[in-house]
């Protein structure tokens, strides 16, 4: 039988509970300790990958956009908007749990190329709400792919981004013709209602975790 290795555990911050990272031959795992399964895995993350191909696909051939990214994850959202955009791309990833930044900057990086390593990327260390109060229009696409979506499952705070009234910052934070792409674990009509409440054009696409098989996501498609 091959051995599933503890690679690492790391907090979640403001009591949000413990990370860890595993290995298993090739493919890597992270789990919030106390809850069945994982998070996110190596070997699916083709939905997470659509977020960023969908979420910047009004970018190609476009110069000098800035692209935020949040949630590092693994770093596939990040490695694909990388893909999607060009040369002079400034792209900020933004992540609440230094374990998971430094995780991709170890051996779990590998499984995206080292998206960290790239000139275009910039690192923002903390909440990604934190980015949007500012409320200037800064960004040409945000891509969100914190928690399990709309829902918050592994961190309370996570539910008030996507509040109505946080929907509104956002909005203010995107240039004309940005676009908000946000990762879910479900369809939530009510999430709809919401990004439409707030001044939203809203669609949505439903993608597969792994090449056309796996779970269903949902890819939620906000245009100003």
């Amino acid at each position: 039988m091959i051995p599933t290795v503890l690679l690492g555990t790391t907090a979640i911050p403001n009591g949000g509970g413990e990370l860890r990272l595993t290995q298993r031959e090739n493919d890597f795992a992270i789990q919030l300790v106390g809850v069945t399964g994982d998070l996110m895995t190596s070997r699916m993350h083709s939905s997470e990958d659509a977020l960023a191909e969908l979420g910047c696909a009004h970018l190609r051939g476009v110069d000098k956009a800035k692209v935020l990214v949040g949630g590092l994850g693994m770093g596939f959202t990040l490695a694909a908007a990388l893909k999607a955009t060009t040369s002079s791309t400034e792209l900020v990833v933004a992540e609440l749990v230094p374990g998971v930044i430094e995780w991709n900057k170890g051996p779990l990086g590998e499984c995206a190329g080292r998206p960290l390593n790239d000139k275009r990327t910039t690192v923002h260390l903390g909440d990604v709400a934190e980015l949007f109060r500012t409320q200037q229009p800064i960004y040409d696409a945000i891509l969100l792919d914190v928690d399990n979506g709309p829902e918050a499952f592994t961190h309370d705070n996570n539910s008030a981004l996507y509040s109505v009234d946080s929907l509104h910052m956002i909005r203010a934070t995107l240039r004309p013709k940005g676009v908000l792409a946000v990762w879910s674990a479900w369809h939530d009509p009510s999430f709809t209602k919401k990004l439409k409440k707030a001044g939203f054009d809203v669609s949505y696409k439903t993608v597969r975790a792994h090449k056309g098989k796996g779970s269903k996501h949902t890819i939620y498609l906000a245009k100003l």
